[in-house]
């Protein structure tokens, strides 16, 4: 009997396997590790470290690799050729959104980030339209940036040249743009509502690196039953969509469809508008996950793009003296600076692309996935196949950039010293999912970078020529090492 039973284990066993194989092998994905049954590549992804494995698997796989994150098959793209080749000579192809079951858990499929189809195409092109022509009679963006800089110098100056950690005020300050366009408003810097929504999304940025939400991406079913940091991570995530939603209740009580204050009017416009339209995305659900959606991909983001270009300052004090030469000479020291003196100004324009370049803030960028069939470099990528495009790959190709772990601004300047773009230049990503956000995050760079070096002299309490300035990869994301620093005024 137990002799039966053995051999009954070993026949399911190796029927199993095979049955897997055939399965895993169907159709022509591009080669990679070979998964197990379920479980898949899990044994070749480090907890924690997913960047890391994935750059690993490259070296042996090649640029266009095929990886099983549990039973579902999701192909890696790595380099400018490969990344290039998918998301803008394939552009419509590799438009869709991939799965990320710990975020959708909460925020399902809604929202511009989440969306796919027709949700995401008209949100987009709506949130798009919002930012790009807002101020209308009113503030234009650009004042809003400027207004808020000035708020930033006066808040800095109450430092009274003392050591700090930059990370909470650079957050506060990119907030607050945020806030005036989607609330029509602005924070105190020492609100103790906007500083605990900051804690979330900083809590949540963390979260999202840790090997347990790598464990839900790939087995949700199981996980949602488990415990770990994936379930603080739902928990701060309905926070966030609460604070959204009080929001759009203090709009709602004041509301004019004459004289649109802000993105929630202008959101709440359309859904009197479209109400009868049973095809519409404008509805509350999507207002809410795109005020989270704006929150979190203009904040942490630019914020932490802040914290490291001023670490990279700190360590290379040549390149300050000669931005700050620039400003004076474009500028002037009482002038307030705008966006059109970015022209003028092109050293400035190659630190701040070099600052993105090498920060390298999201090195997977955001998850796609392949929206029908989809022939690719001699492969079938079947429909709703997920896709990572590695932008790490992209912004530090050697084949684009020469020496690319070293922090060098002119790289982006042409013999003449002016600036000059590169194709590989992607912090924002590429083609139709590239961040809707990129015209805002780049005035707000110019114009913080700019006013903070106008108003201030960088030091720091630290021993830069021993100081590692190397980002710090935490699963999915990079940060700047912590550190202080010290302004003086000019």
């Amino acid at each position: 009997m137990d002799i039966t039973i053995f051999l009954f284990t070993i026949i399911s066993c190796v029927f199993l396997l095979s049955t897997w194989k055939q399965r895993y092998r169907k159709g022509k994905l591009p080669p990679g590790p070979t998964p197990l049954p379920v479980v898949g590549n899990i044994f070749q992804v480090k907890r924690g470290q997913i960047v890391k494995s994935l750059l690993e698997l490259r070296e042996k796989y090649g640029s266009v690799y095929t990886l099983y994150m549990g039973p579902r098959p999701v192909v890696v793209l790595c380099g400018y050729d490969a990344v290039k080749e998918a998301l803008v000579d394939l552009g419509e192809e590799f438009s869709g959104r991939g799965k990320m079951p710990a975020v959708q858990r909460v925020l399902h499929d809604f929202g511009i980030i989440s969306g796919n189809g027709e949700r995401w195409k008209q949100l987009r092109r709506f949130s798009l339209m919002t930012l790009r022509n807002f101020g209308m009679g009113k503030k234009s963006i650009e004042e809003r940036i400027q207004e808020e800089a000035l708020f930033l110098v006066e808040e800095l100056k109450q430092m009274k040249e003392s050591p700090f950690n930059p990370q909470l005020i650079f957050n506060l300050a990119v907030s607050n743009v945020i806030c005036s366009i989607v609330f029509h408003t602005r924070f105190e810097y020492d609100n103790p509502k906007i500083q605990h929504l900051l804690h979330l999304f900083n809590e949540v940025f963390e979260i999202l690196s840790s090997g347990s939400v790598q464990m839900y991406d790939m087995f949700p079913n199981i996980m949602k039953y488990m415990p770990g940091r994936h379930k603080k991570l739902f928990k701060y995530l309905e926070e966030i969509l609460e604070f959204g939603s009080e929001r759009v209740k203090i709009n709602q009580k004041s509301f004019d469809p004459s004289s649109t204050l802000d993105f929630i009017d202008c959101f709440l416009k359309n859904m009197e508008e479209e109400k009868h339209n049973p095809s519409s995305e404008f509805n509350m659900k999507n207002l809410i996950v795109c005020i989270e959606n704006l929150f979190f991909a203009g904040t942490e983001t630019v914020g932490t793009t802040l914290r490291c270009g001023f670490l990279n300052l700190l360590k290379y004090p040549q390149i300050t003296e000669k931005l700050q030469e620039e400003i004076d000479v474009v500028i002037g020291r009482n002038r307030c600076p705008n966006i059109e003196d970015r022209k003028n100004m092109p050293y400035m324009e190659a630190v701040i692309h070099e600052i993105q370049r090498y920060s390298d803030l999201l090195p997977m960028g955001v998850i796609h996935s392949v929206i029908k069939d989809t022939q690719f470099r001699g492969f079938t990528i079947p429909k709703g196949t997920d896709v990572i495009p590695m932008l790490t790959t992209v912004l530090k190709d050697p084949t684009q950039f020469e020496d690319p772990e070293t922090f060098d601004p002119r790289r982006f300047l042409d013999e003449k010293g002016c600036f000059k773009n590169h194709e590989a230049f992607m912090p924002f990503s590429t083609g139709k999912r590239i961040c809707i956000g990129e015209g805002l995050a780049r005035m707000e760079l110019f114009l913080f970078f700019t006013t903070i070096l106008q108003q201030f002299n960088l030091q720091t309490p630290i021993d830069m020529k021993e100081f590692d300035i190397t980002p710090r990869m935490t699963g999915f994301a990079n940060q700047p090492p912590p550190y202080q620093l010290l302004l003086t005024e000019r």
